[in-house]
């Protein structure tokens, strides 16, 4: 049997509240930048919440084949979307036209349209006037279509809605096909856009913290949402050398494990988050000591971080004390399905510059932390990381990534 292909990042696109492209959101994540604000995109009176961390979308769309019509058609996701797969394509120099498949990771897709479609069905029900365009853009893959026809990729299309694992599951999924043989290039990644069905549903259930989130620590009081994208350019390491590309990263190490416990709730020990850091690690070869840096899933809720802390601290052993460990939903919120996908490029970041994303809300850190939480802005020697994403009713996620070369 041959041996698995190793598989390259040659390509990586991200858009967040912290702004377009991996240059401006490096430079937030590295100094600890948080960038919240009052929602505006819709009414929150109601809510218990008023804040998120909201993308300011740029006012054109980049230049790619689809017409001024198709263009106008899409809706805040789809434009989210576009923006970080086109700078993860033209990255990756793949070329005008591309057989790579798309392996995307979402939540709520472009769930703005429904809620339109909603409304003018309660208003004016006897008005069909719009609704046929909103059902085919609320449609999941419709996003996906677009991005393909955007840049002209002809290989199939992959959607994962596997909650607040799901960018991370897609670049998982990606993994194993390019490891396998089964493609030698895969664009992957997540996204999500801010929508109020979803902004209400996670305050209804009292999730949402009145102020910018705070993982970690003891006087944690709930997560903030975000919205944004990030898309990698995937590919093995021989079609990379072969075109001497260059090589932003590898991706070494996926586990995907889940509870089977709760609805909501993770399981109280961390049994099925530890067993997906295990799992990624034995995948990848190495040992938890060898990991240099953990970007933690760390949503800021009383029992997800207790849980994953629980599972860090099991997971790395006696060298829990040196494994430096930030969330950097501290800094952009809980991006849903975009998340894992966000973080993946974060990782990136922290190995090509040499550190560690801080997060730095105030307060004391909650006493189950056996690990270092970074605070502050640090320069660090980093060669291995792991990024955490772990969804609402346990579905668990773990990737590992090394610093190239």
């Amino acid at each position: 049997m041959s041996q698995p292909h190793r598989v390259v990042v040659t390509g990586a696109g991200i858009i967040t509240s912290l702004g377009l492209g991996w240059q401006v959101n490096a430079a937030g994540f590295r100094s600890g930048r948080r960038a919240f604000r009052e929602v505006t995109l819709f009414d929150t009176t109601r809510q218990r919440a008023r804040i998120a961390a909201e993308v300011s979308m740029p006012a054109c769309l980049p230049a790619t084949r689809l017409s001024r019509r198709s263009e106008a058609r899409m809706n805040r996701a789809g434009r989210i979307l576009l923006h970080a797969a086109h700078e993860a394509w033209m990255q990756s120099g793949w070329g005008e036209r591309s057989s790579a498949p798309v392996a995307l990771g979402t939540t709520s897709g472009e769930m703005v349209l429904g809620e339109a479609y909603l409304k003018q069905a309660l208003s004016a029900p006897k008005s069909p006037r719009g609704q046929a365009a909103r059902v085919v853009g609320y449609q999941v893959q419709r996003q996906g279509l677009d991005l393909c026809n955007a840049l002209n990729l002809t290989g199939p299309l992959t959607t994962v809605s596997n909650a607040c694992a799901s960018g991370a599951n897609a670049i998982g999924q990606a993994w194993d096909w390019i490891r396998q043989g089964r493609f030698p290039r895969v664009l992957a990644g997540g996204y999500d856009a801010l929508c109020q069905l979803t902004f209400a549903g996670f305050d209804s259930l009292q999730a949402l913290s009145s102020q910018p989130c705070q993982p970690f620590l003891a006087g944690r009081s709930g997560l903030t949402l975000g919205e944004g994208a990030a898309l990698l350019a995937m590919e093995t390491l021989e079609s990379a050398e072969q075109r001497g590309a260059v090589i932003l990263g590898e991706i070494i190490g996926y586990g995907a494990v889940n509870d089977s416990h709760h609805l909501t709730q993770p399981h109280p020990e961390g049994r099925a988050a530890q067993s997906a850091m295990t799992l990624a690690c034995a995948r990848a070869g190495i040992k938890p000591d060898q990991v240099d840096y953990l970007n933690a899933h760390g949503t800021a809720t009383q029992q997800n971080d207790a849980t994953e802390a629980m599972a860090i601290n099991q997971w790395a052993g006696s060298h829990v004390k040196r494994l430096a460990v930030s969330s950097t939903k501290s800094a952009i919120g809980h991006l849903l399905g975009a998340a894992g996908a966000v973080e993946a490029v974060v990782c990136l970041m922290a190995l090509q510059g040499q550190w560690i994303p801080p997060q730095t809300a105030e307060g004391a850190p909650d006493p189950i932390c056996q690990f270092n939480l970074v605070r502050q802005p640090t320069d660090q020697t980093c060669r291995i990381a792991l990024s955490n994403s772990f969804g609402f009713g346990g579905a668990n996620a773990s990737l590992i990534f090394q610093r190239w070369p």
